[in-house]
């Protein structure tokens, strides 16, 4: 038993089973043992690869989108430049990198990551510096200006919760013990005025899983774009509106119990589209469709970038480069799994790559 299993038991023998949501936040962000709070998970030495990680053409792409919007809205300056979830940093490293090809843009752009973790804070700093770099707990302290946002696999860590229908209630999946070891049950069925949409496409037994954090979020990213200017780029592995289990763990790049070493493995869980744009229209911008991450990398030039990458490789680097980008963009691996919505102004174009809803 870990030691936050140790502590979580004694923390639900004493008050009760605690919600997928408590579970999620617990295990992630814990301050002395959480999963972000105590290591860097990215990359092949840790749990999983980001896109970032796989090819810096995925960050270059989503520069050069970012760049074609601050030109189309009139080369704001200074505008802020933010990442929620940074990694290691090396998303940021490559826009930053690509905007530099615009003239003016990488001048104007004031560095902000959203980022709770002191570890992953100083590796951010190493991956950046010299860049000047101000770090933030949350969204809401973002300067007030044009913001041009990133936020790639950021959604997924959000903790959720999970209801399964039962007739026109709904039972909450909860953590408790079981022989004193952690142990999924289910809260008594209620009526739920939150999932009263869902009745018409559920059935008993359906998981319909919910991110009390998400549109929250969302809807303060949305508002200071509707109001300074900027844009949203939201990626994520998801769908738009929830049907399902998809609560998952991963440690060291398999799947896992998600009950099995809390604190020490990766927990996701899919991100619904459908609620986050819903929040940033409610806010006052305008939100696209929700674009596949293929296609959306296939519109805004990867293959073209990958070929005049690949004019400079040869043997195992080469053959690494072609399945970087089969990987990045076909339907089979991370091309349609991981979705994205761009965000932005209800007066301002459509970001390049992105279809209007």
């Amino acid at each position: 038993m870990t030691p936050l299993a140790a502590a979580l038991a004694r923390r639900i023998a004493a008050g009760g089973p605690i919600g997928i949501d408590t579970y999620m936040a617990e295990c992630l962000m814990h301050p002395d043992h959480g999963y972000y709070a105590t290591r860097d998970p990215f990359g092949r030495g840790g749990d999983f690869i980001t896109a970032p990680e796989i090819s810096q053409m995925f960050g270059e792409m989503l520069g050069l989108c970012l760049a074609q919007v601050w030109l189309d809205q009139g080369q704001p300056a200074p505008f802020v430049l933010a990442e929620c979830g940074p990694g290691r940093g090396t998303l940021m490293a490559d826009v930053l990198r690509a905007i530099r090809a615009v003239p003016g843009m990488a001048e104007a752009a004031e560095v902000h990551l959203v980022e709770t973790s002191a570890t992953l804070r100083e590796r951010q700093r190493a991956t950046l510096a010299p860049r000047a770099v101000t770090w933030h707990e949350s969204v809401a302290t973002l300067p007030r200006a044009p913001l041009f946002l990133l936020a790639n696999e950021f959604f997924d860590a959000l903790p959720i919760r999970q209801f399964i229908r039962q007739g026109p209630a709904w039972a909450e999946r909860q953590v408790g013990l079981k022989e004193g070891r952690l142990s999924f049950g289910l809260a008594p069925p209620a009526p739920l005025e939150a999932l009263q949409h869902r009745h018409g496409d559920t059935r008993d037994g359906d998981v319909v899983e919910t991110c009390p954090t998400a549109a929250p979020i969302m809807t303060e990213i949305a508002a200071r774009i509707a109001a300074q200017g900027g844009v949203a780029l939201i990626v994520d592995y998801g769908h738009w509106r929830s049907l399902g289990d998809t609560f998952q763990a991963v440690k060291d790049h398999q799947p896992c119990d998600p009950l099995a070493a809390p604190g020490e493995a990766d927990l996701t869980a899919h991100v619904d589209f459908e609620p986050l744009a819903q929040a940033a229209r409610a806010a006052g911008a305008q939100a696209s469709a929700m674009t596949a991450q293929g296609v959306l990398l296939e519109r805004l030039g990867i293959t073209a970038r990958a070929e005049a990458l690949a004019r400079r490789l040869d043997g195992t680097a080469l053959q690494a480069h072609i399945a970087a980008h089969r990987r990045l963009t076909h339907p089979e691996e991370m091309g349609q799994v991981f979705q994205s919505l761009a965000v932005y102004p209800a007066t301002a174009p459509l970001p390049p790559g992105f279809d209007a809803d």
